[in-house]
């Protein structure tokens, strides 16, 4: 424990050249357990929810008709006592205790409310999947659709870390201008908008977003400086560290350490696969930034410890995660099937090619025990980072074939400090909307006074 007469900030900050890094939460930021006299509301108030959002594009194999019947999304049974065997939920399987399941909600807004708009899904959908309203068609700059839930939760609990909120994707969505059916491209690169006429960018490199957790400290001509010493972000702050570490206990100076260590671990991988891409040798995606993996798996897992990581600091509270883009080419060869992305999700409605599609829907779910996992092992006071943040995991697009907006995949995991039960799967009635489900779940993040969102017609509990 920590044995002084004063405390820590949890802001403490370690700056060297172009670094800025803010430790995690240790014991000497709370000297004798003081906050235990705090009231639970405000120690609520103090300690927000983190949250992830996190959208895989284009529906799913259980969203078409005969896949629902085979439960290849949501489980037959509802409740706690379901079986996620034949669904491609079931990598999630050792995390059930966690999982909160809604299934047969609708996203109305992302359909065409004119004939001008018909054809338009694969560029209207995502801009509807946070926001739960309806883009206005333009390839202008123009462009309307509505706040999204990951922003309207940043301003209220976000303002007071260094960073509000990160927006991270996987694919390219740095097009400009007009893609197709009257729509801007921007409708489809972003799952984030600060207002409804204000879309978020999307960071793909994994160093550009370890610079913004890490870099925040120094000018631009720092952080580059920096790079071109090839040294580790560590190095310039051997100095703060060892300051630090002299006046903390033993199980803080661990749990320094430990952060450190995972630190220097992700920067490792990232050099790694930088110096891969520039050493000549073919890449799988040439046209992407150099710090781009081109194996998806080490990508997107390497951006869930970036948000670890951040969460562990509290440089932020707030990710929004775009992890595909619909019209995508992307083969996922490990999912077992070898066909592009696009092309397997219009299946034709033939139940072999529908059984492909949801092996691939299987394999990008499987990415998220890994996320899981690494928020458990993450302690933050006395409990782990899972208990304490709300993972949304879904998609604006029903059934892929025909594009339709019906049966939409959704679900819900970690703890959010308790406000989740998990181990159950909620069925809506026909005709529900996702956006009553999005609407309990900003009430459980703690935005009770926000009475409609999108097309709600009501708050369907989660």
């Amino acid at each position: 424990m920590y044995l002084t007469n004063r405390h820590l900030s949890r802001r403490t900050v370690l700056r060297g050249l172009g670094v800025g890094m803010t430790v995690p939460l240790l014991d000497a930021m709370t000297p004798m357990r003081a906050l235990a006299s705090v009231t639970a509301d405000a120690s609520a108030v103090a300690d927000p929810t983190r949250l992830i959002c996190i959208e895989m594009v284009h529906g799913a194999a259980g969203s078409n008709e005969w896949g629902a019947k085979q439960h290849l999304w949501a489980p037959e049974n509802t409740g706690s006592e379901f079986d996620l065997s034949k669904s491609s939920l079931s990598p999630l399987e050792p995390w059930r205790h966690m999982l909160n399941i809604v299934s047969n909600t609708d996203v109305r807004n992302a359909e065409a409310f004119t004939a001008r708009e018909v054809g338009g899904d694969h560029f209207r959908s995502s801009a509807t999947f946070l926001t739960q309203a309806h883009p206005y068609q333009t390839e202008g700059s123009d462009v309307r659709v509505g706040k999204s839930l990951d922003q309207m939760y940043a301003d209220r609990f976000g303002q007071d870390t260094p960073i509000p909120s990160m927006q991270l994707c996987i694919e390219n969505v740095d097009q400009a201008g007009g893609c197709a059916y009257g729509y801007a491209c921007v409708y489809t690169d972003t799952i984030s908008w600060a207002s409804e006429s204000q879309p978020l960018p999307m960071m793909r490199d994994p160093r550009v977003v370890f610079d913004q957790l890490f870099g925040a400290g120094g000018s631009a001509a720092e952080r580059a400086a920096r790079l071109r010493t090839d040294r580790s972000i560590l190095d310039w702050i051997t100095g703060e560290v060892s300051r630090l570490k002299a006046d903390l206990g033993a199980s803080d100076r661990r749990r320094l350490d430990n952060y450190l260590d995972n630190v220097r671990e992700v920067e490792r991988r990232i050099q790694r696969i930088e110096g891969h891409n520039t050493s000549g040798e073919g890449r799988a995606m040439p046209e992407a930034p150099i710090g781009v993996p081109d194996s998806f798996e080490e990508h997107v897992k390497l951006m869930f410890d970036l948000q670890v990581l951040a969460f562990q600091s509290d440089t932020t509270r707030v990710f929004s995660f775009k992890m595909g883009r619909d019209g995508s080419a992307r083969v996922y060869p490990d999912s077992g099937v070898n066909a592009p992305f696009h092309p397997a999700s219009h299946h034709g409605g033939k139940e072999d090619r529908v059984m492909d599609f949801s092996k691939i829907n299987r394999y990008h779910v499987g990415m998220l025990p890994y996320l899981f996992e690494k928020l458990d092992q993450a302690a933050d006071g006395e409990a782990s980072l899972l208990d304490k943040t709300m993972v949304i995991y879904g998609s604006p697009m029903g059934d892929s074939n025909l594009h339709n907006h019906k049966r939409c995949p959704l679900i819900v995991a970690g703890g959010a400090n308790g406000t989740l039960q998990g181990n159950q799967h909620i069925k809506a009635d026909d005709g529900t909307p996702m956006a009553n489900a999005m609407l309990d779940l900003m009430h459980k993040l703690g935005l009770e006074e926000v009475g409609s969102f999108g097309d709600s017609s009501g708050v369907l509990s989660v």
